[in-house]
């Protein structure tokens, strides 16, 4: 993997292709910290295309980075919830439980986590301190002390990725960093302990193709810690009420020029997200009708877009037992797989008794 972002993505449009043609030879690894419900970002930035890859036939495990909450949050009391609130949401945007998808909490995959220190001795403390992308999320959370769990979140982000054999990771250019250390650790050990027969694939990254997706402030990406996210959970009338307070700005005349008007921008991307419009197509349908029209616009593309979502989300609401039962099962595939890896990893490192 280079370092350049260009070489990066290079590589990631060569792993798009042979997805599209042999699908099934991958597996996939994602998934989100359960800090929140998912907001209109996620979906169009992330679970759009966890969708399509999985309906293309690749095995996806999504995990639900339950014990990485731990490291920058104190909402740990909201855990539980907040895992099933994933589940229902995953459930709703169209994945499909199953051996092709499995849905799953790291905390519950005990043999995931077993790999973390045979792992932690393939990397040093000064490759730890240089990630630049833990350095970012340090800085956003307003850390004062660092816990070791933060520290070495990367090296855990290698045991999640590695354990089902991962060799697809979508990211955004800001994880690159991350996904090279795991390229990294599955490298030192294959060439440490099984030189003659890897037992870890060295994963790449997919990058996204979506565009970043600004929050309803204008100024900074969608985000649930900023306040400037529409959930997927809210009600047709709420997410009119939110796109109303949208930021735009004085000129009248609807433009697509991301560059000088990016929170005029930002709101004709999510109707073209909505509805498949070019952004430069439905600023000329708007014309010198103003912010307000662009608003009652973009409320009905988006409220059409999530109404389905949204009724499946109603009713997998009233399905709680169904929803343990997706974690369940989920947990039974995920350690399953991570057995069969462990094994291979006692027996490269002579530790089989």
């Amino acid at each position: 993997m280079s370092d350049t972002y260009e070489k990066s993505l290079c590589l990631s449009q060569r792993l798009e292709a042979d997805i599209q043609a042999r699908p099934e030879q991958h597996c996939l690894l994602t998934g989100d910290r359960p800090t929140g419900r998912l907001h209109v970002g996620h979906y169009f930035g992330s679970l759009l295309n966890r969708v399509r890859l999985a309906r293309l036939g690749v095995k996806t495990y999504i995990v639900i980075a339950d014990y990485q909450v731990l490291t920058d949050h104190d909402a740990f009391s909201e855990i539980s919830q907040n895992t099933k609130q994933l589940v229902i949401e995953y459930l709703a945007a169209g994945l499909v439980p199953g051996d092709n998808c499995v849905i799953f909490p790291h905390s519950y995959i005990p043999e995931l986590n077993q790999l973390m220190l045979p792992f932690l001795t393939l990397v040093t403390s000064a490759e730890l301190n240089r990630n630049p992308t833990v350095k970012e999320e340090i800085a956003a959370a307003g850390l004062q002390s660092v816990n070791a769990g933060m520290y070495t979140y990367p090296v855990h982000q290698a045991c999640d990725i590695l354990f089902c054999k991962g060799d697809v990771v979508p990211v955004g250019k800001d994880q690159l960093p991350h996904l090279e250390m795991t390229r990294l650790i599955a490298r030192r050990f294959n060439e440490k302990f099984s030189p003659q027969s890897p037992v870890f694939p060295e994963p790449f990254a997919l990058l996204s193709q979506s565009p970043v997706i600004l929050g309803l402030d204008g100024s900074q990406k969608m985000s649930k810690s900023r306040n400037n996210a529409i959930f997927l959970s809210a009600t047709e009338d709420e997410t009119a009420g939110l796109i109303k307070k949208a930021k735009t700005d004085a000129d009248r005349n609807i433009t697509w020029d991301p560059a000088n008007r990016p929170e005029v921008a930002n709101l004709l991307l999510l109707v073209s997200l909505s509805t498949g419009e070019t952004p430069e197509r439905i600023a000329d349908r708007i014309a010198d009708k103003g912010a307000g029209a662009l608003k009652a616009v973009l409320t009905e593309a988006l409220n059409e877009k999530l109404r389905p979502l949204r009724t499946e989300r109603a009713r997998l609401e009233k399905e709680s037992a169904y929803i343990r039962q997706v974690l369940r099962d989920g947990v039974d595939r995920a350690r399953a797989a991570a057995v069969a890896t462990l094994t291979e990893v006692r027996r490269a490192m002579n530790m089989e008794i």
